[in-house]
């Protein structure tokens, strides 16, 4: 499925409806340039999950762990400033990965091989005019 989003708020809707479909052990690369609007996506989607508190970009803290509704738990990995998962820095992220939580990693690419695959994979493009395409498809 693709759809051209014109501003947040349709982010917002495909983010829900896709979160919708989630459930614990879903791991979901997001790719996409710089500033495509992975974060953004990602904050919709843990909003629709039952996160009540602000999600913001871990590019430097690299994860992040909510609490969402029912005891779903939300990780949400942001690769972008890792030239390779090791498995030292795998055993440290093991905390935010496991079949309890659902999984948004940002920057895949860097975990190749060492994070678990992804179950759903979320494209983000820029369309032109501020617009998105997102394509999201389960693998």
């Amino acid at each position: 499925m693709a759809e051209t989003v014109a501003d947040e708020a349709g982010t917002a809707r495909v983010a829900a409806a896709l979160a919708a479909t989630l459930r614990p052990g879903d791991v979901v690369h997001l790719v996409g340039d710089l500033g495509a609007g992975k974060t953004t996506f990602v904050r919709y989607a843990a909003a629709a999950l039952g996160v009540t508190e602000p999600v913001t970009s871990p590019t430097f803290a690299v994860a992040h762990r909510y609490p969402g509704r029912g005891g779903l738990p939300v990780a949400h990995l942001d690769l972008y400033r890792s030239r390779g998962v090791t498995a030292e820095e795998l055993a440290d992220l093991d905390a935010y990965l496991g079949e309890d939580a659902v999984v948004f990693v940002e920057w895949p690419e860097a975990g190749a091989g060492m994070l678990p695959p992804a179950t759903v994979q979320v494209r983000i493009d820029e369309a032109g005019d501020g617009r998105r395409t997102i394509a999201i498809q389960r693998v």
